[in-house]
């Protein structure tokens, strides 16, 4: 019997690198009974040199039909000057608006080990675990009207636009509030409600929620500009961040900082519950994107990777002890000293994409017997 089905999409870069790491991992767990039905298929670059296009209908269909995506990254050098539509980046922007996958869940965590990994001091981020929810399918990104236009005379125009609704800053905002109780119980929303009618409406609407439904969860507003400052400043006075998509986008990348490396932070997009099933639309990623520059040089840290995967099994799945045993499986490995290039510390042990593998799996095991 299989726990549930699982749409593997590496992508480009460093992507297939780290994705195998995860498919080693999902073995391991099939020898101790919990396995997937797992399928597999090409977005982004991949997808453009046999398809000529980023994501095919056929993989959307399958992303529908499955109970949880898991997402390596996309991005090609050679797709670059590719027109918008034709961008590797499309395939993950379908991907969310066509699964409706409005809240992203990106965690920043810093592990004992890594405390001295962080370009920040060790009083600010050990201990951190911070929760930054970014709302996925609105905003400036999906917003219309946007593109560039030829004034005449060489000068042109570039549009986009920001725009969002009761509902989709309530529905994201609820989410906050409700993963803050499981939490510290607070929240902090951001926005830019001094320069932005959004910022105003998001206020308005995260504020009358709070008030209605949320009152015993502690609530408090910050600028985005504030919020990245502070971030640095003093990363352990948050909770939950929930913002919209742009600062989300920023945000959780300057809280990567803390933890020491892109290659440390893992997301979760989810969507709304089924109606009938409870279920959510799901798709699982690291969020250090597809970094070609070391691309197949076995360079890659897969804990991203492996730490979304584990939100796969916790989310997707009500899998916590399989999660919190990969989380603490990696812990072990860190401890005893192994590192990646992006992580590398004095005295330590630099070790490739797969030697990291092949350290959290003999933890996995040692852990298991």
């Amino acid at each position: 019997m299989t726990t549930g089905s699982i749409l593997f999409l590496p992508g480009d870069g460093i992507g297939p690198e780290v994705m195998a790491v995860v498919r080693r991992v999902i073995d391991f767990l099939g020898s101790k009974g919990l396995s997937f039905e797992l399928q597999e298929d090409l977005v982004g670059g991949a997808a453009l040199d046999a398809h000529g296009e980023p994501i095919t209908d056929s993989v959307l269909a399958k992303a529908q039909a499955v109970d949880a995506v898991m997402f390596g990254a996309v991005g090609v050098h050679k797709y670059d000057t590719n027109p918008f539509h034709l961008k590797p980046e499309q395939a993950i922007l379908k991907l969310r608006k066509q699964l409706e996958l409005f809240a992203n869940l990106r965690p920043a965590i810093v592990f004992d080990a890594l405390v001295e990994a962080s370009t920040l001091k060790p009083e600010l981020v050990r201990g951190l675990d911070i929760l930054i929810l970014r709302e996925l399918t609105g905003g400036v990104y999906f917003g219309e009207p946007r593109g560039i236009e030829d004034l005449g005379a060489g000068q042109k125009r570039g549009v986009d636009t920001q725009v969002y609704t009761t509902a989709e800053i309530e529905r994201i905002a609820r989410v906050g509030f409700e993963l803050a109780r499981k939490r510290g119980n607070s929240v902090t929303s951001v926005e830019k409600a001094n320069v932005m009618h959004t910022g105003v409406l998001w206020r308005q609407v995260v504020t009358e929620l709070h008030a209605r439904e949320y009152a015993d969860v502690q609530l408090s507003h910050m600028y985005a500009d504030n919020c990245a400052m502070q971030l640095i400043r003093r990363p352990k006075q948050f909770d939950v961040i929930v913002t919209d998509n742009l600062f989300g986008d920023i945000l959780s990348d300057a809280a990567a900082m803390a933890t020491g490396s892109l290659g440390m932070l893992p997301s979760a997009a989810l969507g709304a519950p089924d109606a009938t099933t409870g279920k959510r639309k799901a798709m699982y990623e690291p969020i250090h994107g597809s970094a070609p520059d070391i691309a197949g040089k076995d360079m890659a840290n897969p804990i991203a990777a492996l730490m979304s995967f584990a939100m796969l099994l916790k989310y997707s799945f009500d899998r916590d002890a399989e999660a919190s045993l990969i989380e603490a499986a990696i812990a072990d490995v860190l401890n005893e000293g192994y590192r990646t290039a992006d992580i590398a510390q004095d005295g330590m042990t630099t070790v490739g994409t797969a030697e990291m593998g092949t350290k959290i799996l003999t933890a996995l095991t040692k852990r298991s017997t």
